[in-house]
């Protein structure tokens, strides 16, 4: 007879959020959510302390650093030792020791589990988990894990992996700037932009960034699947941490230059990829004309 297993708590339904819950409940797993706006999802409770009384593990999927403390805080009255927060919300080191902090003050124990992968990724069970903190607090959730991902990366203390996901999400910012830069001459000149997709597929600046990102600019097709907004907190988590460490990356600098005028335009809440859209229409195919 198959174990029963534990409750799950998910806090935070946005795209990735909403998508784990779903994966959880499909792998048996009793599921209990919140969210900052109510919505109509399935053991929604009224509070992050209700579903911390109803949930020892309890997974964060909320949108920023403030967002994560406030949820801490709004729990705090409920969590024990037999506790374990998982916190999946990319928030850059920082914030992520200082959550630990306060939870550890309740007791309860603490990871440090940004992800990688899109809504695609949530949907199909493929996300990518960095995981730093304790091992037997890792092998407690791991199964957890295990139900929404398709690898889970090992890597240190709490706080490592939230920078390395930092890190990572800044090569995808400034690849998708360079991939829309290099579209855009290429319309620009009037040259079919199809003729730069098989080039790609060719190249070694191939990447599964840009197998992602080049069919949505081409089809200007901005769903988002990781918004421009939460992109930019990225890389000006990154431009941050660089400055604390007396580093220089203009190439990111310039990445965030084009990302906050785009959000200025108003396409904040669609996908990354919208940065392309800042680029004046390509003339005519002169092939065409």
């Amino acid at each position: 007879m198959a174990r029963k297993k534990s409750p799950v708590g998910i806090l935070g339904l946005g795209i990735i959020g909403s998508r784990a819950a779903a994966a959880l409940r499909a792998e048996g797993y009793p599921v209990f959510v919140w969210n900052r706006t109510p919505l109509p999802a399935p053991n929604f409770l009224g509070s992050p302390a209700e579903v911390a009384r109803t949930c020892k593990v309890l997974q964060l999927f909320v949108a920023d650093g403030s967002a994560v403390l406030e949820v801490i805080d709004a729990m705090a009255e409920a969590l024990t030792p037999e506790h374990c927060v998982v916190c999946s919300a990319t928030i850059g080191p920082d914030a992520t020791r200082e959550a630990a902090a306060k939870a550890a003050k309740t007791g309860a124990r603490f990871l440090d589990a940004p992800f990688t992968g899109s809504k695609a990724a949530a949907e199909n069970r493929q996300l990518v988990y960095y995981v730093g903190g304790e091992e037997a607090d890792f092998e407690r959730v791991k199964t957890v894990l295990q139900a929404t991902s398709k690898a889970i990366v090992r890597m240190g203390q709490i706080g490592d992996a939230a920078l390395v996901k930092v890190a990572t999400n800044m090569i995808s910012a400034v690849s998708v700037h360079a991939l829309s830069e290099a579209l855009a001459l290429v319309e620009k000149s009037g040259i079919p932009p199809q003729f730069l997709a098989s080039a790609l597929e060719f190249n070694g600046c191939r990447s599964g960034v840009m197998e992602l990102k080049l069919p949505k600019m081409l089809e200007a097709d901005y769903e988002p699947h990781f918004s421009l907004k939460h992109m930019l907190k990225d890389v000006q988590f990154g431009l941050a941490l660089a400055e604390n460490l007396g580093l220089e990356l203009p190439a990111c600098a310039t990445t965030r230059t084009a990302m906050t005028n785009a959000v200025a335009d108003g396409h904040g809440n669609e996908d990354f990829a919208v940065i392309h859209k800042r680029h004046p229409e390509p003339r005519q195919n002169a092939a065409s004309a």
